[in-house]
């Protein structure tokens, strides 16, 4: 078994693979990505048994087979080389040598045939939807989701497809972020909730891609297959909370306000925050927005006063500090607004321009109890 390939284009691939490598491992074999070759096709594989990736690559062979081969290894060694092309020799003793320009490097491999097989899904529903779009919903999301294991459904984000469109939630029952798109619809209606890591491995590698995401599921696996790349991870198993429940439908006080005005000044004022609740207070009376904190161990405060647009009645309500300012970094309008009924129910974040054509991005934050 020999191939040729170029250093910099498999440096490239192995290092999006890498990604799903865990840094401690149960069982030896996954500290490996998988080579398998077929002419002049190589498919490289990697997988924790939850998440598997894999990506074919185009290089220079005439032979069949399938290695495992340390990650760590052969990503170390491959940084260090200048762009040429390497010629990679599976040899008798176990070993496959790599040949550069200047020398040649032989590390020891394992048989292919002990790599984890990845899983096939049997008769999926399927679903095909923009790359940008996808990365979009994953990043505007994903920051809301929980790490709590006793809630794992919460650790995840919730995937709702149907011929209305496509809808994308994530919470950890502080906060909560639902990003809706109407312009992308699904054949017909499924839901799932896929666990936080294949997102921000998605995140990652479609932000730069132009292609179509063809997205296939079953109740228990979901396969992303785009570019070069498939990925199959296994979902979270269970049902997720009716979210539509908790967001308030009434709100009749309404603040629309400059976005990063208001992102600055709460920062600001949330480093005299208490450390613990990181508290802080908004007060609204007509256009006046004040925002204040303290933290009365010691004896810190800070107020300050921005304008705003507002109707409703005058009121005060407290949050914490830390999701509203994730909230607020999120969002890329100039303007938002700021909904809420009462200071012991939800306030709702909006933005108010900026949005493509059919998106909408909802987001919920629990307020906290103010001690007066």
């Amino acid at each position: 078994m020999k191939f040729i390939v170029s250093s910099s284009y498999l440096l490239k691939q192995l290092q999006v693979l890498g990604s799903v490598i865990n840094s401690s491992n149960t069982l030896p074999i996954l500290d490996n990505f998988l080579f398998e070759l077929d002419n002049n096709q190589l498919t490289v594989s990697a997988s924790d048994l939850e998440t598997t990736m894999s990506a074919t690559l185009e290089i220079d062979s005439t032979s069949t087979g399938s290695v495992a081969v340390p990650a760590k290894l052969l990503l170390e060694i491959l940084k260090t080389f200048p762009e040429q092309p390497l010629t990679f020799t599976v040899e008798e003793n176990s070993t496959i040598e790599i040949s550069s320009n200047s020398g040649k490097y032989a590390l020891a491999y394992a048989p292919g045939e002990e790599f984890p097989k990845s899983v096939n899904l049997d008769d999926p529903s399927s679903t095909i939807v923009p790359a940008g779009v996808l990365a979009t919903a994953v990043s505007k999301t994903i920051f809301a989701a929980g790490n709590d294991d006793l809630r794992p459904v919460m650790s995840g984000v919730f995937f709702q497809f149907s011929p209305e469109g496509l809808t994308f939630v994530a919470t950890d029952a502080h906060k909560l972020v639902k990003y809706a798109r109407t312009d992308v619809k699904a054949s017909q209606v499924a839901d799932f909730i896929m666990p936080k890591k294949p997102l921000n491995i998605l995140k990652s590698i479609l932000g730069t891609s132009e292609a179509e995401v063809k997205i296939e599921y079953n109740d228990s696996n979901a396969t992303f297959s785009f570019d070069n790349y498939v990925l199959t991870c296994r979902l979270i198993d269970g049902k997720y909370p009716n979210y539509e429940a908790v967001i308030p439908k009434e709100n009749p006080n309404k603040l629309m306000i400059d976005r990063s005005q208001f992102l600055s000044s709460v920062r600001r004022v949330a480093i005299f925050s208490n450390k613990t609740t990181h508290q802080i207070r908004l007060k609204i009376a007509g256009a006046e927005l004040n925002i204040s904190a303290e933290d009365i161990d010691y004896s810190n405060k800070a107020e300050e006063r921005l304008t705003c647009d507002y109707q409703g009645d005058d009121m005060q309500i407290g949050f914490n500090s830390r999701f509203l300012t994730e909230m607020l970094t999120n969002l890329q309008s100039d303007e938002i607004m700021l909904e809420m009924s009462l200071p012991n129910r939800a306030g709702i974040l909006t933005p108010v321009d900026g949005l493509e054509e059919g998106e909408t991005v909802t987001m919920l934050v629990m307020p906290v109890m103010l001690n007066n």
